[in-house]
């Protein structure tokens, strides 16, 4: 049995025998695209290349705006997912935007004709930045009023002014958005030597003014992109020199080539060639479909259930998002793709390979798949990566440790504090086991031999937690033997005389 891989409930017929022989603590961020631009007053929310918290759906709308093109508005698939989920919301979420109106837009405005009917005129447009909608003499609030249909992405002018109503054909100006202006470097972003954050480099923010830690990250839609993926795995360790987050990615259903990514083999081949092994990240493949016909990133859809089974947990991450029921209704390749999907069974051969995908299973869609990107069936990997829970508990517990203790930086490191921070943490520690995220004996210990006299001098103290973090039951397999044993019913009543 240990010399096959197993995922799953499996049943095996033995020897015969003869006897003649569910609001979450977990602080996932995303980074990518929002309509802002469809968004009044946009500017004023602070929504551009910094962390953007969001509770629900409509505290999403208003905020970031909502659009069904989540090919050009990545981070619209991510509330859609978090506060439209028809198998129940999880929040908030925080979402770095890096879509800015004032940069990514056309050269030249934009001139259309419109016509008012019954002071009334509408016209369909997503990449309309709304605050710089004009009509030439006329006066928004005092000649007409603007508003926006998130349903049918259209703009609505209703005239207002009593003397000169606006009437027939009118020509209305406006600059529209660009998004083609967006690349991987957008995502990515930095902190210039003036102190501007953008992109994946904003995430130093979220702590800086929100005092969050960041535990979860992804950029779906981007993710797929190895330098984008290179970022997000550099940008989730130690975030403001302290926290650690895992992330959550995608492998495309097309190369860069433009060659389609389609098939198990395929995409196994393709998370070895791109380097998509970091043991802090959990890599996913292919998307799937609602019953809408919106596409599902799976980075997105496991980023949901990790954060709802955290909750579940409060907000312990000792359970893994594998064999999580999703709104999909099916595996989607691409349009264009021919392939009709796959079963468990095949299913498991990009598990094995370290590679999330989702399956039929038990009456529903599921995510499949509870290692790290770092694990491949056979190979030597740390033990500690080869399942996602056991990477993101030690992270728990490193974060964990790291707030707490903190405010006392600068108090006097006495022998009482030394114990103190002893006990707590060794509470702490039992506290996961009896939770069931840590098994065994897990112990916190201050070693002579790892604090010399020198580091001690210098105000440098060290503390060594071992854990067992609690593994998930990857399979279950029962085996069935025959018997004749049985047999002897039929004489049971003789044997009784």
């Amino acid at each position: 049995m240990a010399n096959t891989y197993l995922y799953g409930a499996y049943g095996h017929l033995g020897e015969t025998i003869a006897q003649s022989a569910v609001q979450a603590g977990t602080t996932p961020v995303y980074v990518g695209t929002a309509p802002i631009h469809l968004v009044r007053d946009y500017k004023s929310i602070q929504g551009i290349n910094r962390p953007l918290k969001l509770n629900n759906f409509v505290d999403a709308q208003r905020k970031l705006g909502i659009s069904t093109n989540w090919t050009m508005f990545t981070l619209c698939e991510v509330m859609t997912a978090h506060f439209n989920n028809p198998l129940g919301n999880i929040g908030p979420i925080y979402v770095i935007n890096v879509l800015d109106p004032d940069v990514h837009k056309k050269a030249e405005q934009t001139t259309k004709n419109v016509t008012f009917v019954n002071g009334r005129a509408e016209f369909i447009s997503d990449t309309i930045i709304l605050d710089t909608f004009a009509i030439a003499e006329k006066a928004e609030g005092v000649d007409y009023t603007l508003d926006y249909n998130y349903t049918k992405n259209s703009v609505i002018i209703t005239s207002v002014a009593t003397d000169e109503p606006l009437t027939g054909a009118t020509n209305v100006t406006y600059y529209e958005i660009d998004t083609s202006q967006i690349t991987a470097d957008s995502i990515i972003g930095g902190v210039t030597a003036n102190g501007e954050y953008s992109g994946l480099g904003a995430l130093k923010l979220l702590y800086q003014e929100q005092y969050q830690v960041c535990n979860l990250l992804a950029a779906p839609g981007w993710s797929h992109e190895p330098a984008v993926y290179n970022a997000l795995i550099t940008a989730a360790q130690k975030i403001n020199g302290h926290w650690d987050a895992f992330v959550c990615a995608d492998i495309p259903l097309k190369d860069s080539g433009g060659s389609a990514v389609d098939t198990i083999q395929k995409a196994v081949d393709w998370k070895k060639t791109n380097g998509y092994t970091n043991e802090r990240s959990k890599v996913c493949w292919p998307q799937t479909v609602d019953n809408t016909g919106q596409v599902f990133h799976l980075s997105t859809l496991a980023m949901v259930e990790l954060m709802r089974a955290d909750y579940s947990h409060n907000s312990v991450p000792m359970e893994t998002c594998g064999n999580k029921e999703i709104q999909g209704i099916k595996q989607y390749f691409g349009a264009d793709s021919k392939n009709q999907g796959f079963d468990q069974q095949d299913g498991n051969e990009l598990t094995q390979n370290g590679i999330m995908t989702l399956i039929a299973w038990g009456g529903n869609w599921v995510l499949w798949g509870d290692h790290t990107a770092a694990y491949t069936y056979g190979a030597d990997v740390d033990p500690r990566a080869i399942f996602d829970v056991s990477i993101r508990m030690l992270f728990h517990i490193t974060n964990n440790f790291q707030r707490e203790w903190s405010p006392k930086i600068d108090k006097p490191m006495t022998p009482q504090l030394r114990d103190r921070i002893l006990n707590r943490e060794q509470e702490k520690l039992d506290a996961l086991v009896v939770q069931g995220a840590l098994i065994g004996n897990p112990t916190v210990l201050f070693l002579e031999s790892e604090n010399s006299t020198t580091d001690m001098m210098n105000g440098d103290f060290r503390w060594d937690i071992t854990a067992t973090p609690t593994p998930p039951l990857k399979s279950a397999t029962v085996y069935v033997a025959y018997t004749d044993e049985g047999f002897s019913a039929y004489f049971s009543d003789e044997t009784a005389a």
